[in-house]
């Protein structure tokens, strides 16, 4: 058993446990410790359900690493407070039974002797830790390089979820984000999970006042409403064109054939996209802590019976595109209409196959005059680029050149395997990644985090993802 004190400044520092089964395999665990000093605590963990009643700790296994094969690791942590002096805790258990360094006879435990490395004066966490929380709002963001920075150049990763709802319920009759909460208690739920970036998927009719309730101005009030609140919360907002108009009788019987924008359509339109993005950066202007997505899943090559450099010539310049019976609006159209409002925002622009083939992106990148685009690619577990060595063959090398978010994630169950590997290998790359969806809608087939609007983690799933969330820093 190792306590180490990882990072520490005024009031608060960072604790990192690692746990070492010294006896037979466990199938579930239960650490416990005492806090030397009546001002110690812990804020909040990962890796663990931690809890505290006066100085005593504990944290308890999650479902998925509470199986410890003998001679088997767990590393678990959190971020803790502390008034007058923070010592090290001195005695553990695990499951009842001392850790001493001894193999356990006859009950199986982990142990080992505790150690710690606290540290003498404030200093910074690595890497793939995370940092105090500065406090204040959201950072105003610009791409440099292959990297978006905040205002002073300091690199940041958009780190967080996407929340579904002002996409559909206002033209489901569903009122505007589906009975849930936006306010401070909601927000509060996603700090808790270190959540520095919500996406915000939304709909052209109901912003343009052309369908549903609300829309027209009350819509655009309550998107500008939520997004000032994630700021003032240091959160960035990302908001996503999500539900377009254009009738597509003739597509394949899956397809979206609505002409109103009820369902998602291979491209946005020409006649209201432009628009859309028009009132978006006028509303947003001057505000570069929010960022925009321009579209959220293109595929324009399902019209040309997937020919791809059809698909990626009407993803970039639109108009008539082959199969697509409505003018499209490509990203160029898009790019043109907030720049023209002045709004300098970050843009995020997808791919094809659903934003999951990046492999032309650069080639058929539209044009900015102010080079503050970042690539939007989508990564599920059915996804056709859906391994680790098509991340590398197809992605990496589109990382090392332009900011790569991933607008959405997931798997199509309710394990975290999936997502596991991706965040892995997205840290490894500084890609950014926001997982679909703090929507709490059961998850039975998957792509479902949360429970319930105050946070609680879905088994599996939610509860990988929040706690490698509280592990990361998106400075870092």
């Amino acid at each position: 058993m190792k306590y180490k004190v990882a990072g520490e400044w005024s009031g608060g520092f960072q604790g990192d446990v690692s746990i070492t089964n010294l006896g037979d395999p466990l199938t579930s665990w239960t650490l416990e410790f005492d806090f030397p000093n009546a001002g110690q605590g812990v804020n909040n963990g990962w890796s663990a359900d931690w809890s505290q009643s006066g100085t005593h700790v504990t944290a308890k296994s999650l479902s998925w690493n509470a199986n410890v094969a003998t001679g088997a690791s767990v590393s678990i942590g959190f971020i803790g407070k502390w008034s007058g002096s923070n010592p090290v805790p001195t005695a553990f258990k695990v499951n009842g039974v001392a850790c001493t360094g001894q193999s356990p006879s006859p009950s199986a435990s982990p142990s080992a002797s505790p150690s710690s490395s606290p540290s003498a004066s404030p200093s910074a966490s690595p890497s793939a830790s995370p940092s105090p929380d500065p406090g204040g709002p959201a950072p105003q963001l610009h791409v440099s390089g292959n990297k978006i920075v905040t205002a002073a150049g300091k690199p940041y990763r958009l780190l967080g979820v996407s929340r579904s709802s002002g996409e559909f319920a206002c033209v489901q009759g569903k009122g505007m984000w589906d009975s849930g909460p936006v306010d401070q208690a909601s927000v509060d739920a996603m700090k808790s999970w270190n959540i520095h970036a919500v996406r915000i998927p939304l709909n052209e009719e109901c912003w343009l006042g052309l369908n549903g309730s609300p829309s027209g101005a009350a819509y655009q009030q309550e998107v500008k409403k939520y997004a000032d609140l994630l700021v003032a919360n240091g959160i960035t907002p990302i908001l996503d064109l999500h539900w377009t108009s254009g009738a597509y009788s003739n597509g394949p019987d899956w397809h979206c054939k609505d002409a109103t924008a009820t369902c998602q359509k291979p491209m946005p339109d020409a006649q209201y996209a432009p628009q859309f993005w028009t009132g978006v950066a006028k509303t947003f202007k001057g505000d570069n802590a929010v960022v925009f997505d321009l579209f959220n899943e293109p595929y324009p090559e399902v019209g040309s019976d997937w020919n791809k450099t059809l698909g990626w010539q009407c993803l970039r310049d639109g108009g008539t595109c082959t199969g697509i019976p409505y003018e499209v609006a490509g990203m160029q159209d898009l790019v043109d209409a907030v720049r023209a409002t002045g709004a300098t925002n970050v843009l995020m622009v997808g791919g094809l196959e659903w934003a999951n083939d990046m492999r032309e992106w650069l080639a058929y990148k539209p044009n900015d005059p102010l080079n503050n685009i970042a690539a939007s690619w989508h990564s599920y577990s059915f996804n056709a680029c859906a391994t680790a060595s098509c991340w590398d063959s197809q992605v990496a090398p589109l990382a090392a050149k332009v900011p790569v978010v991933t607008g959405e994630f997931g798997a199509d169950n309710c394990g975290y395997d999936y997502m596991d590997q991706l965040t892995k290998w997205a840290d490894k790359n500084g890609v950014s990644y926001l997982a679909w969806t703090w929507s709490p809608w059961g998850c039975s087939t998957g792509a479902v985090l949360i429970k319930d609007y105050a946070g609680t983690p879905e088994p599996g799933i939610g509860e990988g993802y929040k706690a490698h969330l509280l592990t990361q820093n998106p400075y870092a």
